[in-house]
């Protein structure tokens, strides 16, 4: 008999992080902004629980001592302090972590902040989100102050009263955090031979690939990844259930539904083109799985996005 896979804390909202944090609740719905000095002696036995975020961060960490698990493998701080993890990726931290005296800062920002803009789209495109990569960014004192700049423009836009202009303000400003992110990111990593992925990364790699393509294409089946990777449909789900909390399937329903949020916020596809492009044969079908996952249907999901 199969021993049950580990116990994975799912925390869907920025709100759900600040909560299982400790931390108060945040000003904005879709993004936060977190001092980590506040986090210091934080570190209790329900924060060991290996945690899946469906939203995005950005962290800045100094005098951060001991080991975090990235996927199934330690994540390396060494010199680095500045690291990124992406939407539906596990992270959990070992028992011996010391952040007594931790200081810096992270943004958390959720997928829907970036849908009805091109950095939702270019996003996806940024190496340094992806689980192949698995050490922290160092950054020069020259850098750290570039970023601490953009993080107090940031701050003073989240902690202003939401208003008809804040959504677009805060996109462009993280779409110049993200790009000297990226600056960076090339800096240290851009001569180096790339590691062999491992199959979770590999299969990271292939979803954000497939949902990339623009052209109408077949629904993504279990057994079309399993087959890329090479390994039975079996195995691949039993893997992802055991390193992410989530089967394939799970996976590719929520890739899905955030690539079907990014058209219908930047196309003028009708509700059924916008099924017919993602690979449904019967847009009800389409309509059903929306409404499944996010609570609203295609069109009231559009309408309330105005």
């Amino acid at each position: 008999m199969k021993p049950p896979p580990p116990e994975i804390r799912v925390l869907h909202t920025v709100t759900d992080y600040a909560r299982f944090c400790g931390l108060p609740a945040p000003a904005h719905p879709l993004l936060t902004v977190i001092d980590l000095e506040q986090t210091r002696g934080n570190v209790l036995p329900d924060k060991l629980t290996p945690v899946v975020q469906h939203f995005y961060s950005v962290w800045v960490k100094k005098n951060l001592r001991g080991k975090v698990h990235y996927g199934h493998q330690s994540y390396d701080f060494g010199e680095g302090v500045m690291g990124f993890q992406a939407p539906g990726q596990v992270f959990a931290i070992d028992a011996t972590l010391d952040i007594s005296q931790i200081s810096g800062w992270m943004v958390l920002f959720h997928p829907d902040l970036l849908h009805k803009y091109p950095l939702g789209q270019k996003i996806t495109e940024y190496g340094f989100f992806s689980y192949a990569v698995h050490e922290a960014l160092h950054l020069a004192p020259q850098e750290e102050t570039a970023l601490d700049a953009l993080l107090a423009n940031i701050r003073a836009e989240y902690e202003r009263p939401i208003d008809a202009f804040s959504q677009d303000v805060l996109v462009s400003q993280l779409d110049v955090l993200l790009n000297y992110a990226n600056r960076f990111y090339h800096r240290q990593f851009l001569m180096r031979r790339t590691a062999g992925h491992d199959l979770l990364s590999r299969f990271e790699t292939l979803l954000t690939a497939y949902f990339a393509a623009e052209q109408e294409q077949p629904l993504p089946t279990v057994q079309h990844f399993a087959a890329a990777l090479n390994v039975s449909p079996a195995y691949l789900s039993d893997l992802l259930r055991t390193l992410t909390g989530q089967t394939t399937q799970q996976h590719l329903h929520q890739a899905l539904i955030e690539k079907a949020k990014r058209l219908l916020l930047t196309t003028s596809l009708t509700i059924n083109e916008t099924a017919f492009r993602l690979g449904f044969e019967y847009p009800q079908y389409f309509t059903r799985l929306f409404k499944s996952k996010t609570g609203l249907t295609p069109a009231a999901f559009r309408f309330s996005a105005q």
